[in-house]
């Protein structure tokens, strides 16, 4: 009830910063299975570069969304890190071929980890087939572990988790977009008149929970 009545009143401001995201993250994963023999202080710059605005565009997002979206905190997060990750690595542009995938490993992780939760939370919207984002999520979750706990591979195999885990946090943020602007055009949709009813809905049933 509470989520659905929170998507009733407000509407998702700047759905799209997502699909951006999504994009940007899809091609470099589609980039690091094109250039396999770049250098890792190149990809490094790439990774970085993409962490910083991507971070940046969470961290906005997050801001003009805490009172529509609930797990506004995870985004935010999300965005903090990647921002700090890409500052690191900007910084430190020599960063060798086993640390690299610590860091995007980390990365990953986190955005699994907030994927699967905002897959879940998305049920309550009614939102259909939140199972694909979900399964993209775990997916993620899937390649991060293996990048964090089996960092040291021989040649095209890092390549390919690499690629394969970037990819599908990209492939993640692309549906969540086009989910987010369901949502919002639902918003549209529902006349005045409605979304005053329901307001005043919401402020009984918090009343009553009040007094008790």
């Amino acid at each position: 009830m509470k989520t659905f009545l929170k998507t009733v009143n407000n509407a998702i401001k700047y759905w799209y910063i997502f699909l951006i995201i999504g994009v940007l993250f899809a091609a470099l994963g589609l980039y690091v299975f094109a250039t396999p023999l770049k250098s890792f202080i190149t990809l490094a710059l790439f990774f970085s570069l993409s962490f910083i605005f991507s971070g940046l565009s969470e961290i906005m997002f997050a801001s003009f969304n805490r009172k529509e979206v609930d797990n506004w905190g995870w985004i935010l997060a999300s965005g903090v890190i990647s921002l700090l990750l890409g500052i690191i690595m900007t910084v430190k542009p020599e960063i060798s071929m086993a640390t690299l995938p610590f860091y995007i490993g980390f990365i990953v992780l986190f955005r699994s980890f907030m994927a699967i939760s905002t897959a879940i939370d998305l049920q309550n919207y009614d939102s259909s087939n939140y199972n694909g984002l979900l399964l993209l999520g775990i997916l993620g979750l899937i390649f991060s572990f293996v990048m964090l706990w089996n960092p040291i591979f021989a040649g095209m195999t890092l390549v390919f988790w690499t690629g394969a885990a970037v990819l599908s946090i990209g492939i993640y943020n692309i549906f969540l977009a086009f989910k987010l602007r369901r949502i919002h055009k639902t918003h549209q949709e529902i006349s005045d008149e409605l979304k005053e009813k329901l307001h005043q809905i919401k402020k009984e049933i918090h009343e009553e929970l009040k007094d008790k």
